[in-house]
């Protein structure tokens, strides 16, 4: 009987972190670039009550009778899939159309990554910086900030396709001014770590940042200016599994409950 209380717990254990999964989803449904996450589980140990031999009669028998120990997750993946495009208003609102990430500055000097589109100037004392709406700069494809001098109007300034920045020439038409907001690839985006503000972190699963503009051997994302990259979640399908969940969790109470009354009972047969 202890053996079904342990194994209806982790049952327990792990539906309850695959609830706050799909909460964390939840709560992020209106987050621009954000990706779905999902729970993966894998069996515990097995214990082999007997194996494969013959019957007390001699017959062979061609299974062994093993009983599994639970379940526990096992990774927590995110769906990079590409998200809604949703316009907007803003000049400096740009959606990515294809695998790449934006590249920003964090405070402490290192290098991070982002679909978060929703950028901004800045007004610094070398210029006009374009960043995020936490202030943390944006990388071009040399890996260095991206700043427009003061004679810039920035109501004028435009970002073609390919992510080159553009000014209006004597007339009127944009020209590209030599510099291009950097876009970055992984080949293991789900090994990237996942921080706060809707940034990834490098790491040696998700191996090193591909340079679109240097590397000709990926697939060019496009840079679409007055657009936003949309969540990936899809409440309904959230919404099912957190009902697939709570089912499982429920599921696994009642084993407990069962277990603890076998239990009962057989203390009661001394009496």
């Amino acid at each position: 009987m202890v053996r079904s209380l342990w194994t209806a717990a982790t049952g327990m254990i792990a539906q309850q972190t695959n609830i706050d999964t799909i909460a964390n989803n939840l709560s992020n449904v209106n987050t621009q670039g954000y990706k779905t996450q999902v729970n993966e589980f894998k069996s515990l140990l097995y214990q082999t009550l007997q194996t494969k031999t013959t019957t007390a009669n001699g017959d062979q028998k061609p299974t062994s009778a093993q009983v599994g120990l639970g379940v526990r997750n096992s990774a927590i993946t995110t769906v990079f899939k590409q998200g809604p495009l949703l316009a907007s208003e803003s000049e400096t609102a740009f959606a990515i159309d294809g695998k790449g990430f934006f590249a920003v500055r964090g405070a402490d000097g290192n290098t991070y990554y982002t679909r978060n589109g929703n950028l901004q100037f800045t007004l610094g004392t070398t210029g006009n910086m374009l960043a995020t709406s936490d202030g943390l700069p944006v990388l071009n494809t040399a890996g260095q900030p991206i700043i427009l001098g003061t004679n810039y109007l920035l109501n004028k300034v435009s970002v073609d396709k390919d992510g080159r920045i553009c000014y209006p020439d004597a007339n009127e038409n944009p020209q590209p001014i030599g510099i291009t907001i950097g876009l970055f690839q992984f080949n293991n985006p789900n090994g990237l770590d996942r921080l706060e503000d809707s940034l990834y972190a490098q790491t040696a699963a998700s191996g090193q940042p591909i340079n679109e503009a240097t590397n000709p051997n990926v697939e060019k994302s496009k840079v679409l200016q007055k657009y936003l990259e949309g969540s990936g979640v899809q409440v309904v399908d959230e919404m099912v599994n957190m009902i697939v969940a709570q089912r499982a969790y429920e599921l696994n109470s009642k084993a407990v409950t069962a277990s603890d009354e076998m239990l009962q009972q057989a203390n009661n047969l001394r009496r």
